[in-house]
């Protein structure tokens, strides 16, 4: 039943195993050039440029082997939100940048300044999103706790607690495929006895009235895993300060150094295109 595959929308934080070479650089590598591409993506003011990083973004799933329809999935949840921003923009566009005017109804005026700027939305969310996606394809969970351990290691020695943040990540990266499991169990579970689940009959404050049993025992179900995780932890020592050390040892090689120039190449290239 499509109404309660929950799991399949939430990409962030699913590792896609597929031996490319992407997955074979180092760790950090791979997270240094998303945060290049992420930040040239952000600051990118043309659609030119927001086009380009878009493009790239595509080539580099391609490149990691990502099945296309596999990873457009993560643009399904934000989808109608993205979507809505874009309409806001068309229909209020930005001052100083309205343009010329295609359209003026009532109190209402577009102009290709405010599709611009909803398209220029659009492509930049999405990129965003997918760039997201990407990463977190391309890296496994212990190969991000190793690489963020070993890039705030120069934060650790002036006293800043980075084993407790990066633990932080990892457990809120393990918790959102279980959130999504949780609330197909309890929405089946609702079905069963009764509930009007996937009927699509109603408007929209009907179905998000709809919702409103879902969020109880799923409140309760995390906090119950929470609570479970926390007494497991300090079970096994988490909770002293001494340093832990890894089993696997991270080696930064040429390959490495040209993946991180190839995405500060590629960001500068989304902003000044």
């Amino acid at each position: 039943m499509s109404e309660f595959e929950y799991l399949r929308y939430v990409q962030l934080g699913l590792y896609l195993p597929t031996g490319s070479w992407i997955h074979r650089l180092d760790s950090r590598a791979r997270m240094l050039a998303a945060f290049c591409l992420l930040a040239g993506i952000t600051a990118a003011t043309r659609l030119e440029g927001l086009l380009l990083g878009l493009i790239v973004v595509l080539l580099l799933l391609a490149a990691g082997r990502i099945p296309l329809r596999y990873a457009l999935r993560s643009l399904i949840p934000p989808l109608p939100f993205l979507l809505l921003l874009v309409v806001l923009q068309v229909l209020f566009p930005p001052r100083g940048n309205s343009g010329e005017v295609l359209l003026h109804f009532w109190r209402i005026w577009i102009t290709t300044g405010g599709i611009e700027a909803g398209l220029a939305l659009l492509l930049r969310f999405s990129g965003l999103i997918l760039t997201l996606s990407l990463a977190s394809y391309c890296l496994s969970t212990s190969e991000l706790i190793r690489g963020t351990e070993s890039l705030l290691r120069p934060l650790a020695k002036a006293g800043v607690p980075t084993q407790d943040l990066v633990m932080m990540v990892q457990v809120m990266l393990r918790f959102l495929p279980f959130l999504a499991q949780s609330a197909e169990r309890i929405a089946k579970a609702q079905a069963s006895r009764g509930a009007s689940w996937g009927t699509r009959s109603g408007g929209p404050i009907s179905r998000v009235r709809q919702a409103f049993p879902l969020l109880v025992p799923l409140f309760l179900n995390g906090l119950r895993r929470a609570e479970a995780l926390a007494l497991a932890m300090e079970a096994r020592g988490y909770g002293n300060r001494a340093r832990h050390t890894s089993m696997i040892e991270l080696h930064f090689r040429f390959k490495d150094g040209l993946a991180i120039l190839g995405g500060v190449l590629l960001g500068a290239a989304v902003i000044f295109f």
